[in-house]
């Protein structure tokens, strides 16, 4: 398995990870509709992820799939983005999801990202350390 394909599993399971605690721990301190815009929003975000990171696979793939699609790529980036702005919306005009939550849930690969960066840098200085 290549150095790429580790980070970017430890990202999946961290998103995994994160989505699972912070959703049980708005469940017991937070709202009901508080917790609900945080799963749904780790949901869509977790989903958003994955179909980003298969887009850009076969893109950039080694059969050379990205000549002469350059429009395409851009089209399904443009309705991928235009979708999940679709559901957020339906989500917070409905009214069941508290938009705070949501933001939390949004933002779940953005804290696994950080996290990855984090546990390298301290590996990094502690092997400096020795």
């Amino acid at each position: 398995m290549k150095d790429r394909d580790k980070l970017l599993h430890q990202i999946k399971t961290d998103n995994w990870v994160i989505l699972l605690i912070l959703g049980a721990g708005s469940s017991a301190f937070m709202s009901a509709p508080f917790t609900l815009g945080v799963i749904a929003g780790g949901l869509i975000i977790i989903a958003n992820f994955s179909v980003l990171q298969h887009t850009i696979r076969c893109a950039f793939s080694d059969r050379g799939a990205f000549r002469g699609k350059k429009l395409a790529l851009i089209a399904k980036s443009y309705f991928r983005l235009a979708f999940v702005g679709l559901i957020i919306y339906i989500l917070i005009t409905n009214g069941r999801v508290d938009p705070l939550g949501l933001a939390v849930g949004l933002s779940i690969v953005v804290f696994s990202i950080l996290n990855l960066g984090i546990r390298s840098a301290w590996r990094t200085s502690s092997r400096e350390a020795i």
